[in-house]
């Protein structure tokens, strides 16, 4: 039963890689691909051939020398030339286009994760419901820490440990059919004695070296089987360091005022602790199979000719034989050992592979499990829905059966109290929130102004027309919106490039996301907590050119924002209160929101 679960994980396994790997051998660059693979695979069955040829040179050339055959001596020297010179050719061949298949099918899995990572906000929602606890859901199933990392290295690794092990099982298979033969034709047969009963043994040698290699294969897998879950975690913990120093040059003038400097040394200090920790497990593994797999090694260079020296003192074979059947059961022994010699890269390949089919699976069901649950249309003249209920990522409702209307004119202030699901209405009407049902009518033409703007590092002309090329606009347009946004100081500086989410204040952040707003015009604004870095005399001052833009434009204005100033550009205000719980587990938990509307002139 035990061994029957075991297949069964395996055959498991080997499905997830032929789904990792066959996309790329059938895609747009499937014959390129497939020219590649075959040609190395041939380069591979190649260098079997010349082994095969050394194999026969070294039984003529030794024989030469011990009968002291010196015409047969030179030629066979002349002979080696030759089958040196092919061997180098093939080995430098071999080496380019492997080279050259693992650049290409790094490049196409690259770009083709980056694309589901990027399509339908997949890179949000995986971080949404990595944190929380998804209903009916299991979320080690969707879990996927560090996808960055899973992108760069974990493909890098994938696609070059892939074709190493699977060129050298390859190239073991092709050895071991080519040598068995010769081996066995080479060993004669081994009589001995025992219990008064003459036995026979044909081809012993072979025997021998299979015996010998399945012996150490089982060694060798039970000694070094830990190497697969500590270099799974190794690649979790090396990255999960990584990220937070990333993190704390994001957040460096933040960390400085609260001179955190400590807090962030310690936690950088644990992480890498961990790493170290692990590493060190992972090092005492490999050195254990390590001790193994060298008395292993150095016992094959010995073992065939203490076998075979009895036969040679005999005289039943003669040294070159006696080198054909060294050199055969070599070849032979490392056929047969190719999983003892691969054990830390198949360790390593496992780790690599586990934790790229579970960001692959985990995309694939967040893709499945986060299809929008909303039917929304395009109405360009107004924003309206209809029993629209927003539910947390654990299922409890947050927002219960909301009409919302807004129309050209509007400009409407949306409050209520923190948590009562604000931002993720303006998110249900972005169409990134996946936890919502009912219908959403949204205008074409509209703008999210976040919290939390993002500026791409760069120039600061790519910032401000982000996410268009900033050639759509000339640098008029781009100083005009500066200049209007209260950013005069930057207006000369589009060329600039600077990692604008760090080196600009919160206030000066805000304007620029204002800026942006500004350039391209919208009918519609959503505007999330916009000014809430600003003083009122520039608060005042912005938001009159934002409605004076959506009312030029034929459109409306919604904001959050809890600052009283704010209300008063404002002729509706939209409150989210508590509503009564019907759900008595939901009450529970959590407080459902309802809409009252409230009227301003």
């Amino acid at each position: 039963m035990q061994l029957f679960a075991k297949f069964q994980s395996f055959k498991a396994f080997v499905q997830r890689v032929v789904k990792l790997a066959m996309p790329y051998f059938q895609s747009d660059q499937k014959w390129q691909a497939r020219s590649l693979l075959l040609a190395i695979v041939l380069l591979n069955l190649a260098t079997v051939y010349m082994a095969v040829q050394f194999n026969d040179w070294n039984g003529v050339f030794y024989d030469a020398l011990q009968n002291k055959d010196e015409p047969v001596f030179w030629k066979q020297l002349t002979r080696f030339t030759y089958l040196a010179f092919g061997s180098i050719v093939i080995v430098v061949y071999k080496f380019y286009l492997t080279q050259v298949l693992e650049m290409r099918w790094r490049q196409w899995m690259t770009t083709y994760y980056l694309q589901r990572w990027l399509s339908n906000q997949t890179f949000y929602k995986l971080e949404l419901t990595r944190f929380t606890t998804l209903a009916g859901v299991d979320q080690n199933s969707i879990n996927t820490d560090n996808p960055d990392q899973r992108i760069s290295e974990d493909v890098n690794q994938f696609t070059t440990q892939t074709i190493s092990l699977c060129m050298g099982l390859l190239n073991s298979v092709v050895t071991l059919v080519s040598f068995v033969g010769i081996l066995w034709g080479l060993s004669g047969a081994f009589s001995f004695v025992l219990g008064g009963i003459s036995y026979t043994i044909p081809g012993y040698m072979l025997w021998a070296a299979v015996a010998y290699c399945l012996v150490g294969s089982v060694l060798t897998h039970y000694i070094g089987k830990s190497q697969i879950s500590l270099n799974f975690f190794q690649q979790k913990y090396e990255a999960d360091f990584r990220h937070h120093m990333v993190r704390v040059r994001e957040y460096s003038e933040s960390i400085a005022l609260d001179k955190g400097e400590s807090v962030e040394k310690t936690q950088l200090d644990t992480r890498f602790t961990t790493v170290i920790s692990n590493y060190l497990a992972l090092i005492k593994a490999q050195k254990n199979l390590i001790w193994f797999t060298s008395f292993f090694g150095q016992a094959a260079i010995i073992f065939p000719f203490l076998v075979a020296a009895p036969r040679f003192f005999s005289g039943a074979i003669q040294l070159g034989q006696l080198m054909q059947i060294s050199s055969a059961f070599g070849q032979v022994q490392n056929s047969l050992s190719w999983f003892v010699d691969s054990y830390s890269g198949l360790a390593s390949w496992r780790a690599t592979t586990d934790r790229l089919t579970s960001f692959d699976e985990s995309m694939a069901k967040s893709e499945a499990l986060m299809a929008t649950q909303t039917v929304s249309s395009v109405d360009s003249n107004s924003l309206s829905t209809t029993d629209l209920t927003l539910s947390r990522p654990n299922g409890k409702v947050l927002l219960a059966n909301a009409a919302l209307t807004a129309r050209v004119g509007d400009a409407i202030l949306l409050n209520g109290p923190s948590g009562s699901g604000k931002s993720t209405l303006f998110r249900a009407f972005a169409g990134i929130w996946p936890f919502s049902k009912g219908q959403i009518h949204m205008p074409a033409n509209a703008m999210f102004i976040p919290q939390r703007p993002y500026f791409p590092n760069g120039s600061l002309r790519d910032a401000l027309a982000y996410p268009e090329p900033a050639a759509k606009y000339d640098d008029a347009a781009l100083q005009t919106a500066l200049t209007d946004a209260l950013l005069p100081q930057l207006a000369n500086r589009l060329d600039d490039k600077e990692a604008w989410g760090q080196m600009l204040s919160g206030g000066e952040q805000q304007r620029l996301a204002i800026a942006r707003v500004l350039l391209k015009k919208p009918q519609w604004i959503f505007a999330d907590e916009a000014t809430s870095a600003l003083d009122v005399e520039a608060e005042n001052t912005l938001y009159k050119r934002l409605i004076a833009g959506v009312l030029l434009a034929k459109g409306a204005i919604i904001s959050i924002a809890h600052r009283p100033s704010v209300a008063a550009f404002h002729n509706t205000t939209l409150t989210l209160e508590k509503a009564i719980a019907t759900d008595a587990s939901n009450a529970s938990t959590a407080a459902t929101y309802s809409v009252a509307a409230i009227h301003r002139s």
